[in-house]
């Protein structure tokens, strides 16, 4: 297993700083990546099971840019919320973020996966306001609807297994290396060997990293309860939708029904790819998220 990724020699390149911030009665931790600048404050929310690690890739192409990307509430080094960890959880917990942090101007916001949801019901619910807003594999229709509702109870299973069960089989079921593997393998679709493996390294290392079964459950409900569809329409900013044809947690033809429920929006479909964007193809998202912003006229 190696942390060594194939984008370090560009991350290295860009400064960063561990910080926190108290955002209601918990604590979050986030990263702080280049200085304030000529180029807007980038806000970057990861998606499920993961933490800040997994947009690293597409912050190393974004060289010159402000960013904060902070662990979600319960995952990597933040402190989970006081409440329950639904969509309205965390939607007043990225409020609360971005308002803690003390930016001179509203931000560019980015969600990935999951973080796509949290975004949209922060942008639709709690008043927050953003520069522009980027969305990278948006979940776009309901998980239990469709072609792929059977997977999405059969993951509602085991994650009541893995909150049921005594605390350490619990644990164990829901940290299972060969379970964490098995999601891996389907997400990725690059042929690239190398890059398949540190991916899987990726996983391994970061996909379990909550901190208690209560957290990972919330969380889980919230992401298959709830998609950006249901918030599209009351998201007044420019926003821009990055999607894959080859996603298996939203097929294309829902991204182009979600496109359409935002009142100032545009999407770019990558080929070749799914659900990681942001580990196989960061440079690409990161060429359309420059490109986006470079339209921006303030």
């Amino acid at each position: 297993m190696t942390d060594r990724s194939p984008y370090s020699a560009r991350l290295d390149r860009i400064p960063v700083s561990r910080r926190s911030v108290r955002t209601g009665s918990s604590l979050t931790s986030y990263w702080e990546y280049g200085s304030s600048g000529e180029k807007p404050t980038i806000v970057m929310v990861h998606g499920f099971r993961g933490d800040h690690h997994g947009l690293e890739p597409v912050v190393a192409h974004l060289e010159g840019f402000h960013i904060l990307s902070p662990d979600l509430p319960g995952f990597g080094e933040s402190e989970p919320l006081a409440g329950t960890h639904d969509i309205d959880g965390y939607a007043a917990w990225l409020n609360e973020f971005v308002s803690a942090v003390d930016l001179p101007n509203p931000p560019v916001i980015l969600g990935h996966s999951f973080g796509s949801i949290v975004v949209s019901g922060a942008l639709a619910r709690t008043g927050l306001r953003a520069r522009r807003v980027i969305l990278v594999n948006p979940i776009a229709a309901p998980a239990l609807a469709g072609p792929r509702g059977i997977l999405t109870r059969l993951a509602v299973f085991y994650y009541l297994m893995g909150a049921r069960l005594p605390e350490p089989l619990g644990f164990a079921l829901l940290r299972n290396r060969a379970i964490v593997r098995v999601m891996s393998v389907t997400m990725a679709k690059t042929k690239d060997r190398e890059l398949r493996r540190w991916i899987h390294d990726q996983h391994d290392l970061y996909f379990s990293a909550f901190g208690t079964r209560a957290v990972v459950l919330e969380a889980f409900k919230a992401s298959v309860g709830n998609d950006v569809s249901e918030f599209a329409a009351d998201i007044v900013d420019r926003t821009l939708l990055i999607a894959a044809d080859q996603d298996d947690i939203t097929p294309i033809a829902a991204q182009h029904l979600l496109v359409r429920r935002f009142p100032d929006a545009t999407l770019e479909i990558l080929p070749g790819v799914g659900h990681l964007i942001h580990y196989e193809v960061p440079e690409q998202a990161a060429e359309l998220i420059r490109r986006f912003l470079a339209e921006d006229p303030e």
